[in-house]
């Protein structure tokens, strides 16, 4: 098989599925991170209005994983398994999206190097599904303890939403500059 065929290959499809379910489960723990420390700003008052909120979501977002998870664990505490988890799946997170492919390349070549590499980003994804999950259950549950109205819930999610579009207007805006 020429190299450019293997790349066409449905399994070298599959391989790269599962490299972008890996990258996008990263960013959605992230995600729950930035969410955790926005309540934890809202909780202390520092971040009232909603510009306020929109310029410390965009900071936030702009964060790496570790710089989140080392500000979170200043101010939230993780169960022993959480952290070790969280140390983990940061490590693997920062090899998967900055070395990955370049670490790995020869094993793209063999069907047995690219069914290994699918196992391993699958249990990427499966780990950092469930730490992002129970991230989700943490900020339910601070949500209702703090007695954040569901205004200030909805206020969350239109930060997401507000960063989504923002996103997609630069990726449309540098798209249409190499035109």
């Amino acid at each position: 098989m020429q190299n450019g065929d293997m790349l066409d290959s449905e399994h070298s499809r599959e391989l790269f599925a599962y490299y972008g379910l890996a990258v996008y489960y990263g960013q959605a723990l992230e995600q729950q991170l930035v969410n955790l420390i926005l309540l934890m700003k809202m909780s202390q008052g520092k971040a009232v209005s909603d510009e306020d909120l929109e310029d410390l979501y965009e900071r936030k977002m702009s964060s790496s994983l570790g710089q989140l998870i080392h500000e979170v664990r200043h101010h939230f505490t993780f169960s022993d398994e959480e952290t070790r988890q969280l140390n983990e799946l940061w490590k693997q997170r920062n090899s998967i999206v900055h070395h990955y492919f370049k670490e790995r390349i020869h094993e793209t070549f063999s069907p047995e190097g690219r069914s290994r590499m699918i196992k391993e980003l699958e249990d990427f994804k499966d780990r950092a599904q469930e730490l992002e999950i129970s991230l989700q259950q943490y900020t339910g549950a601070w949500i209702a303890q703090l007695g954040l109205n569901a205004e200030s819930a909805a206020a969350l999610r239109r930060l997401e939403h507000m960063h989504s579009e923002s996103m997609h207007a630069r990726s449309m805006e540098e798209e249409n500059q190499r035109d």
